[in-house]
Order: C-alpha cells, then sequence, then structure tokens
C-alpha cells in the first residue's frame, strides 16, 4: 500500500472554534503501532463536548475522531495483531498503562493515566492516524467501514451500560434516541427485553423511529412511561433527566448514566432514590467490552443506521448533531 508524505486533516485549534482543514504530514507508526488509512469515522456527542469546551483537557492542536474503521497500512515494531490490509476499528479508549492499581484489578477502563483517542490521542478525522495494536478491533466482516464506525462508540458504550443495568431486566427505559440507543435497543429486544423510549418532548419522528426498531412505547421524557421500568439508561447529557428516570423506575431498579458529560443535576427528594434504586455511572470502555460486544452485533444483528458526510463536512455534521437533526449516527466518510 503506497502512503503518501502528506494527509487532509479536520483540526480543532481552541474551544468553540469551527474544525480547520488543513494538509498534515502522515504520522508513522511507532513500537506497537499500526498505520490505518481511515474510511469511516463516526461523529460522537463526545466530539461535541471536546468542541463545545464542556471536556476540558485535549490535546490542542487536536484531531477530533474515536469512532475509527479503516484498513492496516502499515505496521510498527512488535505488531503481532494486524497484518497490512486488515480491517480494523479503534474505540475511544486508546491507551492505558497496565499498572496502576484499576489496571491491574482489571477495571482499565478507570486507570490512571490513560490515553483517549481523538481528545488526548490524534482521533480519525482524517485520512491517516495511527493506534496501538493492542486497543484496535478486527471489524466483523458482515460490516461495511461506515456500518461498523457507530459500533465503536455508540455501540460499545450502550453495550457496557445495558450490561451494568443489570440481570434481570424486562422494562428497559432508554432516555435520549441517539446514536448509543439506537444500536442498545437492538440488543435488549433481541434479549427479550420490552424496551421504553424516551425523546425530546414533541419529537414524535424519533419516538417512531424507536418504535421501528422495537420499543414497546416511545414518548416525551418528562413523563412517565406506559409500566414502571426495572432499569433505566440515560444517554442524553441532560441532568435533569435523572429524577425523572428515578421516579420511572421500580424499587430495587437502576439508573445508570452513559454519558461522558452531563448538565447540572437538579436535586430530588430522596423518596425517589430510597427503595435500593441504584443510580451509577459509566466510564469508558474495557476491550473485553469490545470483543463481547463486535461478536456479538452481527448474532443480533445490530442494524447501524448512518447519516454521511465528507471528511470536509465535518463542522457540518456537528452542527446537524448539536441541532438534533440526525437520525441513528453521523459518520464522515474518508477519501
Amino acid at each position: 500500500m503506497q502512503i503518501p508524505e502528506k494527509m487532509l486533516a479536520m483540526i480543532l485549534e481552541a474551544p468553540g472554534q469551527p474544525l480547520r482543514s488543513h494538509e498534515v504530514p502522515v504520522p508513522r507508526p511507532g513500537p506497537d503501532q499500526v498505520l490505518i488509512r481511515v474510511r469511516a469515522c463516526g461523529v460522537c456527542r463526545t466530539d461535541l463536548h471536546i468542541v463545545d469546551g464542556e471536556l476540558t483537557e485535549p490535546k490542542l492542536p487536536l484531531i477530533l475522531g474515536h469512532e475509527i474503521a479503516g484498513t492496516v497500512a502499515a505496521v510498527g515494531p512488535g505488531v503481532e495483531k494486524f497484518r497490512i490490509g486488515d480491517r480494523i476499528g479503534v474505540p475511544w479508549l486508546g491507551y492505558t498503562c497496565g499498572v496502576c492499581r484499576y489496571c491491574r484489578q482489571g477495571r482499565e477502563n478507570l486507570c490512571d493515566h490513560p490515553g483517549f483517542t481523538g481528545y488526548t490521542l490524534d482521533g480519525g478525522y482524517a485520512q491517516y492516524t495511527v493506534a496501538n495494536q493492542r486497543y484496535g478491533f478486527h471489524l466483523p466482516p458482515d460490516y461495511s467501514e461506515a456500518e461498523a464506525a457507530p459500533l465503536l462508540c455508540a455501540g460499545l458504550i450502550g453495550y457496557r451500560s445495558y450490561r451494568l443495568a443489570g440481570e434481570g431486566v424486562e422494562r428497559l427505559g432508554i432516555y435520549g434516541f441517539g446514536a448509543a440507543a439506537h444500536i442498545t435497543v437492538q440488543v435488549a429486544v433481541h434479549q427479550g427485553k420490552q424496551v421504553y423510549g424516551f425523546t425530546r418532548p414533541g419529537d414524535a419522528r424519533t419516538q417512531e423511529f424507536a418504535r421501528s426498531l422495537g420499543a414497546v412505547w416511545a414518548g416525551d421524557s418528562d413523563k412517565l412511561p406506559s409500566a414502571e421500568l426495572d432499569a433505566a439508561i440515560i444517554f442524553a447529557p441532560v441532568g435533569s433527566l435523572i429524577p425523572a428516570a428515578l421516579r420511572a423506575t421500580a424499587r430495587g431498579g437502576t439508573v445508570v448514566c452513559g454519558g461522558i458529560h452531563m448538565s447540572e443535576i437538579p436535586a430530588f427528594p430522596y423518596e425517589i432514590l430510597w427503595g435500593e434504586r441504584v443510580l451509577r455511572s459509566v466510564a469508558n470502555l474495557t476491550r473485553q467490552d469490545g470483543e463481547e460486544f463486535l461478536a456479538l452485533a452481527p448474532r443480533v444483528p445490530v442494524k447501524t443506521e448512518v447519516q454521511t458526510f465528507r471528511l470536509e463536512e465535518a463542522n457540518e455534521a456537528l452542527d446537524h448533531l448539536r441541532r438534533g437533526q440526525v437520525q441513528g449516527a453521523a459518520v464522515l466518510l474518508v477519501d
């Protein structure tokens, strides 16, 4: 595979500014790294939080993007997991130290010294990127790169959130019906759950989308569902949804906050938490999450609905996501 000297990349120079198109050198893979020819990269709400300055410690200048699907173009010293020409997916978690107490306990998602793709490490809003071989996944053959890209964050975080909602759940609520929810609902329905979808008040189009994916009920997020929930997952970054979800959840149920950022949580009465309800967050993912989910997705089979943009249209894609105008997931196609 012929590798050029330069590549096109969409770069964030400062929070609050639009991404700028630049021609920059193609990175070279170091030890344990692979060089990836990016074919598609998902546009995640986390990218918005970075651009808008709500996540405050990005590497700057930064190439965003942590739902990367592409092809291995070159390998660095010590790489054994991938060969040139392999299809590869790269998620948010791009590095862990392996020696802190969390890593030693098998909780690498909480690593003291992590690296995050498209945040502290350059990501996939570019024609090429490098990644550590240990944090890449072989893509299922059932999916094109555009279809696979949302699996690498929306799918993985959705799966981890779904798993942490607990065993024995029959009625599952999902608040915020974007990219992660549209994947999670398919897994839940496949496993026999009744799913209740919650959207922005009055968003009839998205409610119909939820029902088309198998939700038994879909309605406004400020309303109670038609039945009491056993668990709820909140994907929308809206703090006021926490008391709403607690009120909708039965005693002993769990409310999972699946996002990396959320607006202020309002005060709420203890009585809606009482009754052994559990409120918890989800942080990042583990490689085991990735292996499990990417093996499960083709068996469901999960079908990702994507709205595609060219790499140069990254700002437009972010604006569509910010305005709630994306049904399913937004994906950049990289020439």
